[in-house]
C-alpha cells in the first residue's frame, strides 16, 4: 500500500475519531502545563502582551518554534487566538492518529487490526504514563502535542525503510520540542540495533546537537537554595519517590512487549516483532538512567533530563500494538464486540476527565463563556484592563477549589507575579530563575491575610497595578469587577516615606534649578 493511498482512504474516518477523542477527553485552554506554553503563543501573536515576568514562560519558548508557529498562524489568519489554539489542538490529535495509522500499516496486514490500534489509542489518550506526570495526549495544547505525532511518523518511516524521511520527522519534532525528539532518536537507535543493521547514523546528529544546546546549566554539585526547592517540587524527577503501581506501569508494558516479540501473532509483519523487541531495551535503558540519576546527590541536577519520559513513546506504541492484537483476535468484524469494548472505555475516560476538571466545562469551546468563577474573572481582566497591567494573586491560586489549574497568564493575557505552583516548573529546569521566583513568591506569602498596606507594599517592590483576590475584597481598594467568589481591584503604591509631602503635591518646584 502506497503512502498516498494509505493516507487518503482513512483520513475522513480518522478525522471523525479525532473529533470523538476531543469530546471524550475534553479540552481546556491554558490548563496545567499549557499555563507555561500558551502565554508564549499569545505573545507571538501580540508582542505587546506580558511586558513583565515573561521569562517564566519564554525560558521554554525560546528553545523551539512552537510558540512562533502557533502564534504566527493566528497573526497570519487574523482569527481569534483562542480559536487558533483549539484548531491546533484538534490538528495535533488528528496527526497523532494519522501517524499511528502509518505505524500500524507497517506492523499489521489487516485493516481490522489497524483500526483496533487506532481506536484503543484514541480511547486512552488521557492515560497517565507511569509516574512521569505525562498523559499520552494532554487535553490542551503544548509543544508535546506536535512533537509526539512527528516522533511516531519518524518511527513509521524507519520501519518502512525510509531513513531519510525518518530523519526529517525527527528534525521537525526537534523544532517544537527538542527533548522529545531526543527520545525518538534514541529509540530509532535501539530499533536499528534490533534489526541487526548498522545503527541509524542520521539521528545521531540531532541527538548530540540538541543535547549540547539545552541551556540547563548542569554541574556536578547538589542544587542549592531556591533552585533546590524548585527541583524537589517535581517529585516525578526522582524515581525512588514513585509508588508501587507507578512501577507496575513501567514493567508491565515491557513484559507484554517482550511477549509480543516472541508470540506467533497472525497477520503481523516482521516489523511488529522488531518494534516490540526494540521497545524493551529502550525502556530498560531509560529506567536504568532514571535510577542512576536519582542516587548520588552530586548529580541530582541531571534528573532534569527526565529519562523516564521516554516511556511516553513506549506507551503509545504499546497501546497501538495491543489494540491491533485485540481487534485481530477478539473483536474481528463483530459490531457488538467493538461497541462492548469501546463504549464503556469512552464513558470511563469521559468520567475520569470530568472529575479532573470538576468546576469547568468538559470541552471549553473557544468564544463560549462558562460558569467557572476563575476563568470568568480572567476573561474580564483580558477585556477590561490595559495590556501592560501587572497582576498579583494568591501564589497558590492554581490549587484552590474551583480553579481547575487554569493559568492566569494564558487566559487573562496579562503579566503576573510568579506563582508557587506552575512557575516552579521552569525554575526546576532553568535554575537561573530561582532567586527571582523565590523573592516574588515570598513577597506574596500570607496572601489570604493581606490588607491595604500589604498590597501597597507589594506595589512598591514590583510594578503591580492590579490584584485578583477572593471576596470579600480588602477595604480601601477600588474593585470594578466582582463575581460570587472573586474581586479584581486596582492597586497603587503610596508616596514613598522619604518623599517630601510638598514635593508630592507640587513636583515642579523641586526640579533642577527650581524650574518646571
Amino acid at each position: 500500500m502506497s503512502f498516498s493511498s494509505a493516507f487518503r482512504r482513512p483520513i475522513l474516518q480518522l478525522s471523525l475519531i479525532a473529533f470523538l477523542a476531543v469530546l471524550i477527553h475534553g479540552y481546556h485552554l491554558g490548563a496545567e502545563d499549557a499555563a507555561i506554553y500558551i502565554p508564549a503563543v499569545k505573545q507571538a501573536a501580540d508582542p505587546a502582551l506580558y511586558p513583565f515576568n515573561s521569562e517564566f514562560f519564554m525560558s521554554h519558548a525560546h528553545l523551539s518554534l512552537f510558540a512562533s508557529l502557533v502564534g504566527g498562524s493566528a497573526r497570519l489568519t487574523r482569527l481569534p487566538v483562542d480559536l487558533v489554539i483549539f484548531l491546533w489542538h484538534f490538528a495535533s490529535v488528528l496527526l497523532l492518529l494519522v501517524a499511528s495509522w502509518r505505524l500500524l500499516c507497517a506492523c499489521f496486514e489487516s485493516n481490522t487490526a489497524r483500526w483496533g490500534g487506532v481506536a484503543l489509542l484514541a480511547g486512552l489518550l488521557s492515560v497517565p504514563v507511569a509516574g512521569t506526570a505525562l498523559l499520552i495526549m494532554d487535553p490542551y495544547l503544548t509543544a508535546r502535542s506536535l512533537a509526539t505525532p512527528a516522533a511516531i511518523f519518524a518511527i513509521a518511516a524507519y520501519l518502512s525503510n525510509r531513513p531519510k524521511r525518518a530523519l526529517v520527522w525527527l528534525l521537525l519534532a526537534a523544532l517544537v520540542h527538542p527533548q522529545m525528539s531526543i527520545y525518538g532518536a534514541v529509540f530509532l537507535g535501539c530499533l536499528a540495533l534490533v534489526r541487526r543493521s548498522r545503527p541509524l547514523a542520521a539521528p545521531a546528529l540531532p541527538v548530540g546537537a540538541l543535547a549540547s544546546a539545552l541551556p540547563f546549566g548542569f554541574d556536578f554539585q547538589p542544587a542549592q537554595g531556591a533552585a533546590r526547592e524548585a527541583l524537589f517540587s517535581r517529585p516525578y524527577f526522582f524515581v525512588f519517590t514513585w509508588t508501587w503501581y507507578e512501577w507496575v506501569g513501567v514493567f508491565a508494558p515491557l513484559a507484554l512487549l517482550w511477549w509480543f516479540s516472541v508470540m506467533p501473532a497472525r497477520r503481523t509483519t516482521p516489523a511488529f516483532r522488531c518494534l516490540s523487541r526494540a521497545l524493551v531495551p529502550f525502556g530498560l535503558l531509560a529506567t536504568a538512567a532514571g535510577v542512576l540519576l536519582s542516587i548520588p546527590a552530586r548529580i541530582e541536577n541531571y534528573t532534569r533530563l527526565q529519562p523516564m519520559r521516554s516511556f511516553h513513546l513506549v506507551y503509545i506504541v504499546f497501546f497501538l500494538l495491543l489494540g491491533g492484537l485485540v481487534a485481530e483476535y477478539a473483536l474481528r468484524t463483530s459490531v457488538w464486540r467493538w461497541l462492548g469494548l469501546f463504549v464503556p472505555l469512552a464513558a470511563g475516560m469521559w468520567l475520569l476527565q470530568n472529575s479532573t476538571f470538576p468546576a469547568s466545562p468538559h470541552v471549553e469551546w473557544p468564544g463560549f463563556r462558562d460558569a467557572n468563577t476563575w476563568t470568568s474573572a480572567f476573561l474580564w481582566i483580558r477585556e477590561n484592563t490595559p495590556k501592560d497591567a501587572a497582576f498579583a494573586l494568591d501564589p497558590n491560586y492554581m490549587l484552590l477549589p474551583g480553579e481547575d489549574e487554569h493559568g492566569f497568564r494564558a487566559i487573562a493575557e496579562r503579566s503576573a507575579l510568579a506563582d508557587n505552583v506552575k512557575d516552579s516548573g521552569p525554575v526546576s529546569l532553568f535554575p537561573q530563575l530561582a532567586d527571582r521566583w523565590k523573592s516574588q513568591v515570598r513577597a506574596q506569602t500570607g496572601w489570604e491575610h493581606f490588607r491595604l498596606g500589604d498590597f501597597q507594599n507589594l506595589a512598591r517592590q514590583y510594578p503591580v497595578t492590579w490584584i485578583l483576590t477572593r471576596r470579600p475584597s480588602p477595604a480601601g481598594l477600588v474593585c470594578p469587577y466582582r463575581n460570587r467568589e472573586l474581586a479584581v481591584c486596582r492597586i497603587a503604591a503610596p508616596p514613598s516615606p522619604v518623599e517630601h509631602p510638598v514635593a508630592a503635591a507640587v513636583p515642579h518646584l523641586f526640579t533642577q534649578g527650581g524650574r518646571p
